[in-house]
């Protein structure tokens, strides 16, 4: 794996994208594009970087910087964006938790997130979410969205590949993170987490989706047999 998921890939571009147009677009979602880039760049990097222990030396701390230093952008952009939109508070928010992330917890959690089987990393996802809201600071919030992604990587990896019963239970997960604010509308805030994780890990199933073996006939035609959609037998 290359740590480049092609649709999440694309999403985490698209989300970019309107986290730069946001000023002139709706100023409000700002927050919430910024929570939502945390924790896909969460996933991202837990994605990519392939260590899962310290790596000796003083440079073994910061080596998934090193690895991809192009990686950091995002984050200054967001940064930029905060400044443009003339939310200053927000512009320090973002880069302080930016640098948190990436010279504190990442280190930290890659080392003792991994030790965790994905019934408990399950259980974690779940307590993040729902705590989130003692998050004393937006600094705070954006940090613990970033273990929420790094979480929900490890969550995948984890778990059945290529598998569409898991494709289906995340994509009806984003369902209902949906329709729960439009019912109690007090659930937004986690809905809201709640559904991006589910979203991003339905990229991440419908990456590596596989299709089912295909037979072949003694007489060398190829049988086409329906997986999650149906396979088009290609013949000479």
């Amino acid at each position: 794996m290359n740590g480049e998921l092609r649709a999440l890939g694309l999403a985490h571009g698209l989300l970019l994208g309107l986290l730069l147009a946001s000023p002139m677009v709706a100023p409000d979602l700002l927050p919430w594009a910024v929570e939502a880039l945390f924790i896909l760049g969460g996933f991202q990097l837990r994605l990519a970087d392939r260590r899962w222990d310290l790596r000796g030396g003083p440079l073994g701390w910061i080596s998934h910087i090193r690895m991809a230093p192009r990686r950091l952008l995002p984050w200054a952009a967001a940064a930029v964006v905060a400044l443009i939109a003339g939310r200053m508070d927000d512009a320090q928010a973002i880069l302080g938790a930016a640098l948190l992330c990436e010279l504190l917890v990442y280190p930290v959690c890659a080392h003792l997130l991994g030790r965790l089987g994905r019934p408990v990393i399950g259980g974690l996802l779940v307590l993040l979410i729902l705590g989130i809201s003692a998050a004393a600071s937006e600094p705070m919030r954006y940090i613990v969205a970033f273990v929420i992604g790094m979480s929900s990587c490890l969550f995948w990896l984890r778990g059945p590949d290529g598998d569409g019963r898991a494709l289906a239970l995340a994509a009806a997960g984003v369902g209902a993170a949906i329709v729960a604010p439009l019912l109690l509308p007090a659930t937004l805030p986690f809905a809201f987490l709640a559904g991006t994780v589910c979203a991003t890990l339905a990229l991440a199933h419908l990456s590596v989706l596989r299709q089912r073996p295909v037979p072949w006939r003694p007489d060398g035609q190829p049988v086409a047999k329906r997986g999650l959609w149906p396979i088009q037998a290609r013949l000479p």
